[in-house]
């Protein structure tokens, strides 16, 4: 297989059909058709369903694309280990942040990051499922939950613990509890259908029953249900530390337990071949992070 076909097969698949990828790569759309075939016959499969008036992928074509796209990074990655300027991003960086994390912390750092690298590109999903990275062939993941055993890199970019906030117009209505019990007597806001929040109570992790006055699969939702006076939420502090700031949610600490210690980590498929683009991104978020830390507060 050779990189400019594989380069081809991916500005196809992006562009959804043949003469806009021509325009991206800037060569003529018979050169494209070419290049295609070449790498079709080269693998023994059709990778694109053709017409007059579209190209889609075939079944095999998609089940290609993260193999493509870990070949075209991995020579990108070695151009840019041996280029002397290596400072600069491009490429398209293909990421996952949880939702809540990604609104607060990621999407406000974008504007900066895209003026100091001008030719970088971002594909973001915000999502709150643990998404398979290398199916679906993305740079990198951020990720709060617990991390699972498995074959990818993690590295450590934030300590995020859990905690217990609520309105002060909700504390000085309901009083604010002390104690775990406590909990049984106060609504709840729930993230999706888990029905208990963790705690750690004698240095053991336990999971505390909550009756849910309010049930959301979003992050943000919970955060500004918790804001308007619905109730207690636990949440992580890159969540809400901005409404920490500002008052209009405080922390609740229980004198019987305390909270999980998460982080927020750095996912990717493999130490090796880690495009530029990823370790610029990494290091633009920590230094976000840093920044907001010495604004804001750092989380204990």
């Amino acid at each position: 297989m050779l990189l400019p076909d594989i380069r081809t097969f991916l500005a196809v698949a992006s562009a959804g059909s043949l003469s806009a990828a021509a325009r991206q790569l800037d060569v003529i759309p018979m050169q494209v058709s070419r290049r295609i075939a070449a790498l079709e016959e080269d693998l023994g499969v059709r990778l694109f369903h053709r017409t007059t008036r579209s190209v889609t992928l075939t079944a095999e074509g998609e089940a290609f694309i993260p193999y493509a796209r870990s070949m075209a990074d991995a020579e990108a990655g070695a151009r840019a280990e041996l280029n002397p300027s290596p400072g600069k991003a491009s490429g398209v960086l293909r990421m996952t942040a949880p939702s809540g994390f990604g609104q607060s912390v990621v999407l406000p750092m974008l504007p900066a990051l895209l003026e100091a690298n001008p030719d970088l590109r971002i594909d973001l999903d915000l999502s709150d499922r643990q998404v398979d990275i290398v199916g679906q062939g993305l740079d990198v993941a951020l990720r709060i939950a617990p991390l699972e055993d498995s074959e990818l890199v993690a590295k450590k970019i934030a300590p995020n613990p859990r905690l217990i906030c609520a309105a002060p117009a909700y504390l000085k209505k309901h009083g604010r509890p002390t104690l775990v019990s406590e909990l049984d007597h106060h609504a709840c806001i729930r993230l999706g259908a888990v029905k208990q929040w963790p705690l750690v109570v004698d240095g053991a992790l336990i999971r505390k029953r909550v009756d849910a006055y309010v049930t959301t699969t979003s992050v943000e939702a919970a955060r500004t249900a918790a804001v308007q006076g619905l109730g207690l939420a636990q949440l992580t502090y890159w969540d809400v530390f901005r409404q920490l700031a500002d008052n209009s949610l405080v922390e609740v600490h229980l004198q019987d337990a305390s909270m999980e210690d998460l982080s927020v980590w750095a996912v990717t498929p493999s130490r090796r071949y880690v495009p530029n683009r990823v370790n610029v991104f990494l290091g633009a978020l920590q230094g976000q992070i840093a920044e907001l830390g010495q604004s804001y507060g750092r989380p204990s």
